[in-house]
């Protein structure tokens, strides 16, 4: 496993067994908001001080890794 996604765990206990950063309770898809909205990594870390620049980058390795897998798992004759 790529060493930046071991920040990213699921807890059925915290957030609905979303995706979170380092067992907090900050979900992986409010980071990808942020930054799909055009927040800089500056504003966010601003916002969650206990965030770190590793943490963002981690979100969105685990939202490529999402993304590959789902495009490789498509089955493009079924649509």
């Amino acid at each position: 496993m790529d060493k930046s996604l071991k920040r990213i765990t699921i807890n059925p206990e915290i957030c609905n067994g979303k995706p979170i950063i380092r067992g907090m309770r900050i979900t992986v898809s409010t980071i990808l908001e942020y930054l799909a909205a055009g927040e800089t990594t500056e504003n966010i870390l601003e916002a969650y001080p206990t965030l770190e620049k590793e943490d963002i980058l981690a979100c969105l390795e685990f939202a490529k890794k999402i993304a590959d897998k789902s495009i490789l798992d498509y089955d493009l004759k079924a649509s």
